[in-house]
């Protein structure tokens, strides 16, 4: 199975009226002209993971029962059909009703047959089941339509659990548990290459195990239709070694935002994250998202703490997939976009527009505040420098497995 993680797909506009045609026009170049598809392969089969490979032992006993059964049935029909042909046979055929030895065996093969794949449907569930107490402890939540990872057990030195939006970092060669819930509606998580499936819901908390022994970036998406944006509600996971995986949690752990030098643009786009512009009625990005190590506590978006390392926006729409990431022209552009109307460019999306039009919320069209297109560029500077440092950048040289060139970030 094949899929295009960064194939867009406009929604058309939430606005109405004439305005909205300049404003169609000049983002859908925009977006075209930053697009940069990437192709990533799924596997079910990955037989790196202990989990899939569990599954895939279960499932050619199942196979393999499967064939005995249609050969079984398949020579008895025939066989039946060419010994009691109606050309060979003129006297009425005999009745069998009362043959305790027959309805024995049609009672008995598959009462057998259902005892043995249940008895190792029981041994799989045993084994993937729990979770070891000494697994990795990773808490995913699920919302419209975005994904965040927090690790419980790792407490930042500036306050607060460490968390990271649409991108989940784990270690290679051990149990890793995750304990996964939903925000607003049922969500399903899914990377096959790590494991099942798993449904997000709303107030239930379910803990389950994942694993992977090859370092790597995988894909995932929501497997449980759930609005206007399911398709596009994608994540990434990054399996590392474990020294890199140690090495990348303590850099995620001692981490604060930088802050930005008096004058430049990142200090202007600091400002505006953080206090909006009430002349504009454009509201703060600090109200919903999350900056370790700043003022900056939202838990209604994706944590943006590590944005500057991410390669990946608007839960894994576009992907910056170059050393530059987000500084490379094409990306720049997509982010720009981004900020400036991400309802128009995702269906659903709750993020207030900063181009004066308007966007739904819990139903209704509010009107959004509005921003230069410099002072966004000056968030997006702001967004830019929010990176780990470069021995904790978990992309780097880490293979996109199931790539067409197979290739490393």
């Amino acid at each position: 199975m094949t899929l295009n993680t960064t194939t867009h797909r406009n929604s058309g506009t939430r606005r109405r009226g004439r305005r909205v045609l300049p404003t169609l026009a000049i983002l859908g170049a925009t977006l075209l002209t930053g697009c940069q598809p990437v192709t990533q392969s799924l596997s079910i089969g990955d037989m790196a993971s202990a989990y899939n490979r569990e599954i895939w032992w279960m499932s050619i006993w199942a196979i393999a029962l499967s064939i005995i059964i249609f050969i079984g049935v398949s020579y008895a029909l025939f066989y039946t059909v060419q010994k009691f042909r109606e050309d060979r046979h003129d006297a009425p055929p005999a009745q069998f009703h009362g043959n305790n030895k027959l309805e024995t065996i049609l009672v008995a093969v598959p009462v057998v047959i259902v005892i043995l794949l249940s008895v190792l449907t029981v041994k799989s569930m045993a084994v993937l089941n729990p979770t070891p107490n000494q697994a990795t402890k990773i808490d995913v939540l699920a919302k419209q339509f975005w994904w965040n990872f927090a690790y419980p057990e790792v407490t930042s030195d500036a306050g607060g659990v460490v968390t990271n939006g649409n991108e989940m970092i784990m270690p290679t060669k051990e149990a890793v548990a995750l304990t996964i819930t939903s925000g607003d509606v049922i969500h399903g998580f899914w990377a096959p290459n790590i494991g099942g499936q798993r449904a997000a819901m709303p107030s239930v908390k379910k803990t389950w195990q994942v694993d992977n022994d090859r370092a790597g970036v995988y894909q995932g998406n929501c497997s449980q239709l759930c609005g206007a944006s399911h398709a596009n509600m994608r994540y990434k996971v990054i399996a590392l070694d474990q020294d890199r995986y140690n090495t990348t949690l303590a850099a995620m752990k001692a981490y604060r935002a930088p802050e930005p030098a008096p004058g430049s643009a990142e200090a202007r786009g600091y400002t505006l994250f953080m206090q909006g512009k009430a002349s504009t009625g454009a509201t703060s990005c600090a109200a919903c998202h999350r900056v370790q190590g700043t003022p900056a506590a939202g838990v209604q978006g994706p944590d943006l703490s590590f944005f500057g390392t991410r390669r990946t926006l608007g839960a894994g729409m576009w992907e910056a997939m170059t050393d530059a990431q987000w500084t490379d022209a094409k990306a720049a552009e997509e982010l720009h976009a981004w900020i400036k109307h991400s309802p128009l460019v995702k269906p659903g999306s709750l993020m207030p527009t900063y181009d004066g039009s308007e966007y739904m919320v819990k139903g209704k069209m509010v009107k959004g505040g509005t921003l230069t297109d410099a002072e966004i560029d000056d968030i997006a500077a702001y967004l830019r420098s929010l990176k780990l440092p470069e021995e904790a950048d978990y992309w780097k040289g880490t293979p996109v497995q199931g790539a067409p060139n197979g290739g490393t970030q």
